[in-house]
């Protein structure tokens, strides 16, 4: 049987990309803080500042004492809650006497959203 040559396509089979990808070492810093948002607490707790925070001065922040109201959980659960959002880089703190108030950080949001970020055209298909 005769060896039968197949055609070859030398045209680009995928498109190119339109942006750069973020490096490795961001991605792995961004999961680090798409993980601390992947509970639900956490989330509502950063919910939660941020909506406290509209309207104050940056940095004012909330006290914890606003906080641990809205959830049906302990103050201690909400305390470690609030150290994995710190940790994460999420917010920051300041204990001002017996209290302890927190902020988000606007840094790390702006981080997250670019990272989210779709070209117009992936958006727009998805509607």
């Amino acid at each position: 049987m005769p060896k039968q040559e197949l055609p070859v396509h030398t045209s680009e089979c995928c498109t190119p990309l339109i942006a750069e990808p973020i490096a490795e070492d961001e991605a792995a810093e961004m999961a680090r803080v798409f993980k601390a948002l992947g509970d639900p607490i956490r989330l509502r707790l950063l919910s939660l500042i941020g909506a406290h925070e509209s309207g104050r001065q940056v940095g004012d922040g909330v006290c914890v004492c606003e906080l641990t109201g809205a959830f049906a959980v302990t103050a201690p659960t909400i305390s470690h809650h609030l150290k994995v959002l710190r940790e994460a880089g999420l917010i920051d703190s300041q204990r001002r006497g017996t209290w302890v108030y927190y902020w988000i950080i606007p840094a790390t949001l702006k981080r997250l959203t670019s990272v989210l970020a779709l070209p117009e055209t992936l958006v727009a298909d998805a509607r």
